[in-house]
């Protein structure tokens, strides 16, 4: 789905919006507030689902590679992402009773699918020199809750110039597995359901 941004008014989510969930967090302490990412949300409408648009500029922030803030659902409902230009890394975890019980990796490239399963936190990070602009249908009634990676400074990993570094405000992090985008749209159906 082709849509025109040019006359389109974002949500900005700015460095000052993300500092607590950084990994440096010594950079933050003197980085100018930058425009980080944009949010277009609503572009198009269609059985009680929404499609928005996405779009993150390559940048550094510190030694952290520039991402989504992450948050939950609090509905539990999943999420549908495809990588519009660019590439990217989606992290997805899972917690059950205080502790992450799941944490893998998809990682996106232009015209991949990602599946978010409604039970899993999730973040998008901007791993390459390029633009990254994704577009996601989701349900109209789901709310995300940044609370619980606010809490803990970020998701239960950091994608760093290094590699993934495990985040250590959580008490146990399972090791990282790696799954595969899909190549083809699947059936929107699972968006709808509990």
């Amino acid at each position: 789905m082709e849509i025109d941004l040019k006359n389109k008014t974002p949500d900005i989510r700015y460095l000052n919006d993300m500092k607590g969930v950084l990994f440096d967090q010594e950079w933050t302490k003197t980085a100018p507030n930058h425009e980080l990412y944009y949010m277009y949300r609503g572009l198009e409408e269609k059985d009680n689902l929404r499609y928005d648009i996405t779009v993150i500029p390559p940048r550094m922030l510190g030694e952290e590679f520039v991402k989504t803030k992450g948050h939950y659902h609090t509905e539990g409902r999943g999420e549908l992402y495809i990588v519009l230009e660019g590439e990217a890394f989606f992290l997805m975890q899972q917690e059950e009773n205080g502790k992450i019980i799941d944490a893998y990796c998809v990682k996106g490239k232009k015209g991949d699918y990602i599946s978010i399963p409604g039970q899993y936190g999730h973040i998008t990070i901007n791993n390459s020199s390029q633009t990254l602009k994704m577009a996601n249908w989701i349900s109209k009634d789901c709310k995300s809750d940044y609370s619980k990676i606010e809490q803990k400074k970020g998701a239960c990993y950091y994608y760093i110039k290094s590699g993934w570094v495990k985040n250590k405000n959580y008490k146990e992090v399972p090791e990282m597995r790696f799954e595969e985008p899909k190549k083809t749209m699947p059936d929107l159906n699972f968006l709808s359901l509990n």
